[in-house]
């Protein structure tokens, strides 16, 4: 069965992510990955994994499985200081501050694998599976196609902050 519109187009504007996030760590040291503007900003390491977080931690539900974060032993490579169901949604300067990062390879093997998932779950979604209201606290209420759509728009968003931040590196 060839995929709908609908399916193309999500595959497409998650595939954009996909494909800027390792761009954005090509080429960068873990101090680089790792630097923050100021003291309150957010660094392109902290910014990348929120990116997989949100995405992680959206899709899961929709799909009706665990986070890939937890199941896949994510949780334990990056070790970080944080509760296991820890976003960053909520953090403080100072938490962001904690984010530490050895091997940059987590950050891009660790969205690969939540892409996956995204894949997996826009592929089996039918156009009914997309009309299903899945949040009525929201006038209008939440469709599965509006969840899906804020998760592309909030990650070019931070794709777009971590690639900004990269571009300071050479001021600093």
């Amino acid at each position: 069965m060839s995929p709908t519109c609908s399916q193309r187009l999500l595959a497409d504007g998650f595939g954009r992510i996909a494909e800027n996030l390792p761009a954005i760590v090509d080429g960068l040291s873990v101090d680089d990955l790792l630097w923050r503007p100021y003291d309150r900003a957010n660094s392109i390491a902290w910014t990348l994994w929120h990116i997989g977080r949100m995405e992680d931690a959206q899709i899961a539900p929709l799909a009706g499985t665990d986070e890939v974060w937890a199941r896949d032993g994510w949780v334990e490579r990056f070790g970080l200081p944080y509760r296991p169901r820890a976003m960053g949604y909520g953090q403080t300067a100072e938490e962001v501050g904690a984010f530490r990062l050895e091997d940059p390879t987590l950050l891009t093997g660790y969205y690969e694998a939540v892409h996956a998932a995204t894949l997996d779950l826009v592929e089996s979604l039918s156009e009914e599976d997309l009309a299903r209201v899945i949040d009525e606290r929201w006038d209008p209420p939440v469709t599965t196609a509006v969840r899906l759509v804020s998760i592309v728009d909030d990650a070019a968003q931070h794709i777009g902050q971590a690639a900004y931040v990269k571009g300071l590196l050479g001021l600093r």
